[in-house]
């Protein structure tokens, strides 16, 4: 049985459900455990390292909380995917390179792109007057075809109109911004907090109701400091990692 060559040593103070959640993540880093792999039964481990299965299921958990595995009801535990860095948070560049860095392909599903008037949320963030005209870009967009995010932009109309002439399913917003100096993106200030996944992301993002979504909100500006995007991004919580690097 997988595992039956690794032990646990009950002679030292680390707890052994520590232990046996070491040993798992090694294996799975190892490769010796792959995505969509089951694991042995809370039995089978029970009777391979000769302890409890209150212990046992202790590691698992902890283990699922970490998004390395997954449970399936009535099936049994598996190994998840592994999260996508996404580096966005720390540099700025396009959800496609992005993936295309992690080693996957990525595309965009246009859900909704049209012209709205600006709410006083919009507005605020924009620096624009309320029911100003603005556009409005909703995308889902996926990683080898797996939904990943939810993202929906808004655009001062005046200076992007533009936009409109192009397929944002197929070209990057942040190029086609880049065309034209006054709406190129220079900098971006981001707020990020963590939210369950209410019906509309559960069904978008094909993930069950209640899971944990990161959610942020992009606030780009031009060379001249005026915001030209505010976006309001939701991702999976199981499928992506943020990194921040901080210097003393």
């Amino acid at each position: 049985m997988l595992l039956s060559n690794r032990s646990i040593n009950k002679n030292v103070p680390i707890p052994l459900y520590y232990q046996l959640k070491e040993i798992i993540l090694d294996e799975i880093k190892k490769g010796n455990l792959m995505p969509e792999d089951p694991i042995p039964t809370e039995k089978e481990l029970s009777e391979v390292f000769e302890i409890s299965r209150t212990t046992i299921r202790q590691a698992i958990t902890e283990l699922v909380k970490d998004g390395y595995l997954y449970r399936v009801k009535g099936k049994g535990t598996f190994i998840a995917k592994p999260k996508i860095n996404q580096d966005f948070i720390k540099k700025l560049e396009t959800f496609n390179e992005q993936i295309r860095r992690a080693g996957l392909t990525p595309s965009t599903k246009v859900l909704e792109f049209t012209v709205v008037e600006a709410t006083e949320e919009i507005a605020l963030a924009l620096q624009i007057p309320m029911h100003e005209k603005v556009i409005k870009l909703c995308r889902l967009r996926f990683a080898d075809k797996e939904p990943i995010v939810i993202v929906k932009t808004y655009l001062p109309y005046n200076l992007c109109s533009s936009v409109l002439q192009h397929d944002m399913e197929k070209e990057s917003l942040y190029q086609v911004l880049s065309k034209n100096l006054e709406t190129k993106i220079y900098k971006v200030s981001r707020t990020v907090e963590a939210i369950i996944a209410g019906q509309h992301e559960s069904e978008l993002l094909q993930i069950k109701k209640g899971y944990p979504i990161q959610f942020f909100k992009t606030i780009g500006y031009n060379q001249m400091g005026r915001p030209i995007e505010y976006s309001i991004a939701r991702y999976r919580g199981d499928r992506n990692s943020f990194t921040v690097e901080v210097f003393v």
